[in-house]
């Protein structure tokens, strides 16, 4: 976006706002595309036009000619003229003062990073997350393997409570896994007054030991024993295409399968088996409170 973006400011004064749709036109992105967002709910296509403000303005190719507006510097118009098709942030870090630019921090403070490898602090941030999560969520599933088959069903029970079926573990969720039950591990109350009822499955199998369709059969042959049309079916493992089409064609039951990556993210985001370790908030400047339109 950098250069597109320069080449608008030698036309006329941009500000972030009419530049994110100029520059959505530009590049010709679907509705998708201009609506996907970042995490903290920004769209990309926003964000991204916001930092390359930044970096243009860092790179003193623009600056500020009123609230929320800039204009093309004469050496923007020097550099536009000496990149006639494109340029990068590695040739902004050839500019006189672009280090310089980025160090706002007092005397004693740390100084922050200047951006690096062309992603912005959020997206290097966001790439850190997701490694630490990828990381947490391979440990959490060697440790889930480690314990007993009993342990397991009783940990399927916790996440779907957590996920909020039925109100409190004790009233909501029913260990079973006993002989007379069918080969059902479980029972949780779809609501708090336990008028319909889902069974649960869970096998505990290694990653490389996907479930067929026969222990789908199987499983749906103990609904039908247990009277109920709602299960679900939870392993540590993965669903060959065999049992994931057998699931779809069922007419009188509903059936939902979690694989071990599902399983591992439901963990995660309720946090079930795992704890906070740390907080981090990330603070944006509030636009609408700046904002002086009516």
């Amino acid at each position: 976006m950098l250069r597109p973006i320069l080449a608008i400011a030698a036309t006329r004064d941009i500000t972030r706002r009419d530049l994110t749709e100029t520059i959505a036109d530009h590049f010709q992105l679907s509705h998708e595309e201009r609506e996907a967002r970042i995490p903290t709910g920004a769209t990309y296509v926003r964000n991204r036009v916001g930092w390359a403000m930044t970096f243009l303005t860092k790179g003193g190719l623009i600056a500020k000619a009123a609230p929320r507006v800039y204009r093309i510097t004469d050496r923007g118009k020097s550099f536009l003229a000496e990149h006639p098709q494109f340029f990068a942030e590695r040739d902004l870090r050839t500019l006189p003062g672009w280090r310089e630019a980025w160090k706002t921090s007092k005397e004693g403070e740390e100084e922050p990073a200047e951006p690096s490898g062309g992603a912005t602090p959020l997206e290097a941030l966001d790439t850190a997350i997701a490694t630490l999560n990828a990381d947490l969520k391979n440990r959490l599933l060697t440790t889930v393997l480690e314990q007993s088959a009993t342990f397991f069903e009783e940990l399927v029970l916790d996440v779907l409570v957590a996920m909020g079926y039925g109100g409190s573990r004790a009233d909501a969720a029913e260990h079973l896994g006993k002989s007379g039950d069918e080969g059902v591990d479980g029972r949780i109350n779809q609501d708090r007054l336990g008028l319909d009822q889902i069974v649960v499955q869970a096998k505990r199998y290694a990653p490389d030991r996907a479930i067929d369709r026969k222990t789908i059969q199987a499983f749906i042959g103990s609904m039908t024993g247990q009277g109920v049309t709602k299960g679900i079916f939870i392993t540590t493992s993965s669903f060959n295409h065999n049992a994931k089409e057998f699931v779809q064609r069922g007419s009188h039951t509903k059936v939902v399968l979690i694989d071990g990556n599902e399983l591992l993210n439901l963990m995660l985001r309720h946090h079930v088996g795992v704890r906070v370790q740390k907080q981090v908030e990330i603070l944006d400047v509030d636009q609408n409170y700046f904002s002086e339109d009516e």
